[in-house]
Order: C-alpha cells, then sequence, then structure tokens
C-alpha cells in the first residue's frame, strides 16, 4: 500500500456557488457556514486529516478571503512543515496564460508545476463543497491494488438528481465504460435499479503521471472546456485508459453525500441535522469534524416561567452551539449558531440561524436561512406569508425565506 507521503491532495474550492446566493454574496461557496460551527469545507479537510492526508493544496478563486482566513485560523495546527506536511491555499494567479481558472481541470493545470516539484506518485483531487465522511485511504490503496490511471468515486443517486451531476457508466468489474456530464435527457440508469444513477462524486485518484499527461494534452485542445467531468474523463475512457469505480463508503458504513449546491439542498441538509437520527453523524468520536475553535463561553437557557408563565427558554429536536443565549424564547428543529441571541417570547422553528444573530421578543420565524449578525427587531413575522416576504427578501424555490449578512430593518 502507498505511504501517504506518496499522495498530494488538491482541493477544488473556486466555485462561485452562485444557486447559493445570497449565501455567496460575500464568500466562496466551500466558507459557507455549515451545521452551527462549521465551514463547508471542514468536512473534506476533515476527511483528509483523518485519512492521514498531510500534503494539501487548496484552489480557490472566488472572494477567497475568508476561505483564506478560515484556513489560517483553524486548520494550520494539524499539520507539521518539519515533517513534510502542509496546508497551502493557491489563489487564482494566471500562472499559466492570461486567464482565470476556466474549468475543474484547468485550474489543477494552472498549479501543475506544484505536482511536477512535489513529484507525488499520486494525486488526489477533492471537491470543497460536499457535505459526507470518507476514509479516502480505502479509495487510494483501491486505486493501487488495481493499477488503475485513475479512480473515481460513485455513489447511487435517484434519477431525478441525474442532471445535476456526472453520471458513471461502470460495467460489472467496475471499469468505466462511459461518462454523462449532467444530462438532460435520458441519464443512463444503474442496470439492476432503473430508479436510480450511479453519480460522480467530484473525488478522484489519478496516477500523477497520467494527471500531468491528460491536464496538458486538454491544455492545447480548442474545444475543451477544460473539465474533469466534460472533457479528462470522457477522453480518458475513450483512450482505453484504466478508469475504475469505487463505490462511496462511509464511516461505519453510512453513505450519507450531500452536494449543498442550491438553498434548498443547504437547508435540507440542516434539517438533517436536527432529525432524532441524523444520517451525517457530527457526534462520532472516532472521526471527529474539525474547524475553528473559539473561545466562546456555553450555551445557556433562561427562564422558567417568569410571572406570567409564558416566557420559557426551550429548545426541542435543535443544535445549540457556544455563545448561544435562549433567553425566554421558543426554539424547534433550528440549528442555533455561535453567539446567537434568542430573546422572549420568540418562536424560531425549522430555521438556519447563522452566527451573531440576535431575534428580538415576539418574533415568529419559519422555514428561513438567516445568514450571520442579522438584528431581527421584535414583532418581526418570517416565513408565514411568503407572498409579503417576497418583497422584502430572498425566497428559495423551495419556498425558504433567506435573509442576507447584515441585513438592517428598517
Amino acid at each position: 500500500m502507498p505511504r501517504m507521503k506518496d499522495v498530494d491532495v488538491i482541493v477544488l474550492a473556486g466555485g462561485k456557488g452562485e444557486r447559493l446566493y445570497p449565501l455567496t454574496k460575500d464568500r466562496a461557496k466551500p466558507a459557507v457556514p455549515f451545521g452551527g460551527m462549521y465551514r463547508i469545507i471542514d468536512f473534506t479537510l476533515s476527511n483528509c486529516v483523518n485519512s492521514g492526508l498531510g500534503q494539501i493544496y487548496v484552489l480557490s478563486q472566488y472572494k477567497s478571503h475568508s476561505l483564506d482566513r478560515h484556513i489560517q485560523r483553524g486548520w494550520l495546527q494539524f499539520f507539521s512543515y518539519p515533517l513534510g506536511e502542509f496546508i497551502y491555499n493557491i489563489p487564482a494567479q494566471q500562472r499559466i496564460g492570461s486567464s482565470w481558472y476556466e474549468g475543474t481541470a484547468d485550474a489543477v493545470f494552472q498549479n501543475v508545476y506544484t505536482l511536477q516539484k512535489d513529484k507525488p506518485t499520486y494525486t488526489l483531487i477533492l471537491s470543497g463543497d460536499h457535505i459526507y465522511q470518507m476514509n479516502y485511504a480505502t479509495m487510494i490503496d483501491y486505486h493501487v491494488e488495481n493499477d488503475a490511471d485513475i479512480t473515481i468515486g460513485v455513489v447511487p443517486m435517484p434519477v431525478e438528481t441525474a442532471t445535476e451531476f456526472g453520471i458513471v457508466m461502470a460495467g460489472a468489474d467496475r471499469s468505466v465504460v462511459g461518462f454523462q456530464e449532467k444530462p438532460k435527457e435520458n441519464p443512463v440508469t444503474m442496470p439492476d435499479d432503473p430508479t436510480k444513477v450511479l453519480v460522480s462524486m467530484g473525488i478522484y485518484v489519478f496516477r500523477t503521471e497520467a494527471l500531468i499527461r491528460h491536464l496538458i494534452e486538454d491544455a492545447k485542445r480548442k474545444d475543451s472546456s477544460h473539465d474533469f467531468g466534460k472533457d479528462i474523463i470522457p477522453k480518458m475512457v475513450a483512450n482505453r485508459s484504466k478508469v475504475l469505480a469505487y463505490y462511496f463508503k462511509g464511516i461505519e458504513g453510512n453513505s450519507y453525500w450531500r452536494d449543498i449546491g442550491t438553498l434548498d439542498a443547504y437547508y435540507e441538509a440542516h434539517m438533517d441535522l436536527v432529525s432524532v437520527t441524523p444520517q451525517c453523524n457530527l457526534y462520532d468520536p472516532s472521526w471527529p469534524i474539525h474547524t475553528v475553535y473559539s473561545p466562546y463561553p456555553p450555551a445557556k437557557m433562561v427562564f422558567s416561567g417568569g410571572d406570567d408563565g409564558r416566557r420559557i427558554g426551550t429548545v426541542l429536536d435543535s443544535i445549540v452551539c457556544n455563545g448561544a443565549l435562549i433567553s425566554g424564547g421558543r426554539v424547534s428543529r433550528t440549528i442555533v449558531s455561535p453567539n446567537v441571541r434568542v430573546n422572549s417570547y420568540a418562536e424560531v422553528l425549522d430555521t438556519v440561524l447563522l452566527d451573531g444573530v440576535t431575534v428580538g421578543r415576539n418574533c415568529r420565524i419559519k422555514n428561513a436561512i438567516i445568514d450571520k449578525y442579522v438584528k431581527i427587531p421584535s414583532n418581526t413575522t418570517i416565513g408565514y406569508n411568503l407572498e409579503e416576504d417576497r418583497k422584502k427578501y430572498d425566497i428559495s424555490p423551495g419556498g425558504i425565506v433567506v435573509i442576507p449578512k447584515n441585513t438592517a430593518f428598517e
């Protein structure tokens, strides 16, 4: 089996995240907060650390400041530079040519000098904006044992989602015989289940020599969009390179994997977390999710009835982070991020409250995502009348009210 020092990791973290707007108004998609105390990229980076991988390049492009700051504050402590470990955030810098990153493959190609310098035997390419828990070492071992040119991480998904993903066609021996990039019609379903398609997770293990060769060849093609799913992988399949599918194995058999690329998917993933038995297990001590650890005080719930018997700080089926204060309000099926305050007689249901939000007295809020540092005035109602909300706020296709960071109420 390969030593982890034989593997460089490249995390693609440069997407605009347009479908997550306004959460991506001031930050890159991988830097969007998730699950109360985390950022989306924390799941990918935690998988790397927990898998024993210590040579990581993060390729960023759009609005990369918050992502870079998060990596600097939270992730440097996990790597020993004297032992050859590192995590570097590399923003787009037009190192090759005069264009910014034109596709996922072009992003790696523009930084190919790092691979030529390090000379790793294998390169693991990851997306920085998916939520899942996975031991990459097992996939790398599978790739090496089968002497593949590229191994693609795959997971079954409902056929209705085919337009959102790259679809892999794999034989019984797991060799990849075809690839459809976000097919608008007639997606190829799994042979044993016509209700499912085999989706590429955006996880690729390459023999580095093969990767560099295909990147250079692709860069010369004028008709290429310079993307792994649209160009590199179909070309490798057509050229009879050894392309294998690796079926996703989560930690302890957990098959949870989500691309939270839309506001509704982001919201639904949070509602998964507050279910009684969430599929994404944040509480497994053998596979911790790391992040920036800030010195917040413990969460607190106060008032046990007051003079009128209604002023009770109540939390049901929710996640409550450090620094939060539930001061006589009621919270149910809600993510309460650090330093959130919910004041007396307020009711918050099925909602995501990001850092530093204040909910005033007598507010009624449901089915909402409220970004950082928003101060909601007393007696405000959100989520109960979408026609009225639409005049003032962003509304997702699924009817979730989204209030941007630092919104000032009149």
